[in-house]
């Protein structure tokens, strides 16, 4: 079994999206938006600065990758209808696998950060200021 780290972090990033979650039951289903809260948790031992990471490159690289891709843009599982029109309206798109929830956003976020380099242990999503999702990673 894995250690756990001694020393964690975390670093909060905020940006605008829209979502539909087309097999929701609810007003879920139709187009809607939200402003993110992200808590990015690093976890490791302290470098010969006597820091897990720096704040400022879980900004620049995390928050790059969200203001590229995520900020302001509707976030749409592919296959979505709604992707095409948006696409044709020249409207900023970005395409998931998976359904755009909290939980699929949380889990997507993760791997940016790890495939970046940042040692990542945990993304909490929050939705809105009462619903928040967490992953962790394997």
């Amino acid at each position: 079994q894995r250690a756990m780290a001694p020393y964690r972090v975390a670093k909060s990033l905020t940006f605008a999206y829209g979502h539909r979650l087309r097999s929701h039951d609810g007003p879920c289903r139709h187009a809607h938006g939200h402003n993110a809260h992200v808590e990015v948790e690093c976890a490791g031992d302290l470098d010969a600065q006597g820091m897990v990471v720096d704040f400022k490159a879980i900004q620049r690289v995390l928050g790059g990758w969200i203001r590229e891709n995520w900020d302001h843009r509707m976030i749409l599982q592919t296959g979505d209808p709604l992707v095409a029109a948006l696409t044709e309206l020249q409207e900023p798109v970005y395409e998931l696998d998976g359904p755009p929830t909290a939980e699929n956003l949380a889990a997507h976020l993760f791997h940016v950060a790890r495939d970046a380099g940042l040692p990542v242990s945990a993304i909490r999503f929050w939705e809105t200021p009462t619903s928040m999702a967490c992953y962790a990673g394997s």
